[in-house]
C-alpha cells in the first residue's frame, strides 16, 4: 500500500462534511446522544484526506473530523486533463469504487460521497461507479484507497526499468 502522507501546514485546505450521524447509547440513566461527522479535506491540487470526528455536539464533531482528515492527507497523481492516470478499483469494507479515465470536457461523473472526495482532490474529468455497499463512510474510504494506489507513467516505467516512451507505445 503506497500511502504518502503530506505536511498540511502550508496548504489552503477546503473541507466538506459528507455525513453527520446521531449515535445513541442506552445507559441506566437514559440515553446518551453523541454525533459522528465524516469530513473530507483537500486542496483541489492533488491532496485529499478523510476523517471521522465524534463528540457530544455537531460543531465539535466536525472540528475533530477535520483535524483527523488533515492528519491523513495523501498526495495523488493528476494527469494533464485533470483525470486519473489509469483505471482502478478501490475497495474498503463492503464498498467498491471503480475509477475510470475520462477525456477533457467530461466533468466529474460520480455519486455524492465519491464526488466530494474527487472535487476536493482536484480531479476535473473522471467517471466513477460505486459498487457493493453504499455506506457513505466505506464509499469515501474506498475512493481514497483507490486513489492512493494510482501510479504515474513515470513510476511504472521506473519499476519496470524501461524508459517512459517505451511504456507509452
Amino acid at each position: 500500500m503506497k500511502r504518502t502522507f503530506v505536511d498540511a501546514s502550508q496548504m489552503e485546505l477546503e473541507d466538506k462534511v459528507v455525513s453527520i450521524k446521531r449515535v445513541t447509547k442506552v445507559v441506566k440513566g437514559g440515553r446518551n446522544m453523541k454525533f459522528t461527522a465524516l469530513v473530507v479535506v483537500g486542496d483541489k491540487n492533488g491532496h485529499v484526506g478523510a476523517g471521522l470526528g465524534k463528540a457530544a455536539e455537531i460543531p465539535e464533531a466536525i472540528r475533530k473530523g477535520k483535524e483527523n482528515a488533515i492528519k491523513k492527507l495523501i498526495s495523488l497523481p493528476l494527469d494533464e486533463n485533470g483525470s486519473v492516470p489509469h483505471d482502478f478499483i478501490g475497495k474498503f469494507g463492503g464498498s467498491t469504487v471503480l475509477l475510470k479515465r475520462a477525456p477533457e470536457g467530461t466533468g466529474v461523473i460520480a455519486g455524492g460521497p465519491v464526488r466530494n472526495v474527487l472535487e476536493l482532490a482536484g480531479y476535473r474529468n473522471i467517471r466513477t461507479k460505486s459498487l457493493g455497499s453504499n455506506n457513505k463512510q466505506n464509499v469515501v474510504l474506498a475512493t481514497i484507497e483507490g486513489l492512493s494506489q494510482l501510479k504515474t507513467p513515470e513510476e511504472v516505467a521506473k519499476l519496470r526499468g524501461i524508459p517512459v516512451e517505451q511504456l507509452l507505445q
